[in-house]
């Protein structure tokens, strides 16, 4: 099992020291959810909310706070990330689904960033919507996929078969071809490269 980055052998936090890597493209794409009435996603999708464009306003606070990943969680590293996608969609008729995409050319990876935004889109949503329902919950942030790096190329596993917490890892040389093709039943509708 892999150790621990960020505690030095005496258990003390430290950030990791990256100094010594050669910068790379990096790329990580997270997801999350936002589940509410039927009702309240319809004002979504149709733009009648009295405080305005919900997902436009929800776009914004994903992109900056994945901008703002360093001030929040105390031991990521300051990144000038090179962009960031805020995605939504709408699988069924009280879900609302997000997805972030964020690449950086750096020493280090953006995964953490891509939750940030996931993480902070769906607070908005939440905010902007509790007026007309309270009964709303936020959940399912994960990361689905990461390239770049020592550790390479990561795709969470999805369809019925799989374990939800399970993930391929694809070797070094494949991963620099870019992502595997789509499987029955995957949906890569943001793209990833």
């Amino acid at each position: 099992m892999a150790e621990f980055t960020h505690f030095d052998a005496s258990g003390a936090s430290r950030m990791v020291d990256v100094g010594a890597k050669e910068p790379s493209a990096r790329m990580a794409r997270a997801s999350g959810r936002v589940h509410c009435a039927a009702d309240t996603l319809a004002m979504i999708r149709e733009r009648q909310l009295a405080k305005g464009d919900v997902l436009e306003v929800a776009r914004l606070a994903g992109i900056q706070a994945a901008k703002r990943t360093d001030e929040l969680i105390p031991l990521c590293h300051t990144l000038a990330l090179d962009a960031v996608s805020i995605d939504f969609d709408f699988p069924d008729a009280t879900t609302l689904a997000i997805v972030a995409t964020v690449r950086v050319t750096a020493r280090t990876g953006v995964e953490m960033e891509a939750l940030v935004a996931v993480s902070l889109a769906a607070l908005t949503v939440y905010d902007m919507c509790k007026s007309v329902d309270r009964g709303m919950t936020l959940g399912e942030i994960r990361l689905e996929e990461k390239s770049g790096g020592r550790s390479g190329h990561y795709l969470r596993r999805t369809g019925a078969a799989a374990d939800p917490d399970a993930a391929d890892r694809i070797p070094a040389e494949l991963a620099a071809a870019g992502p595997p093709p789509l499987r029955a039943g995957q949906n890569r509708s943001v793209g990833t490269r």
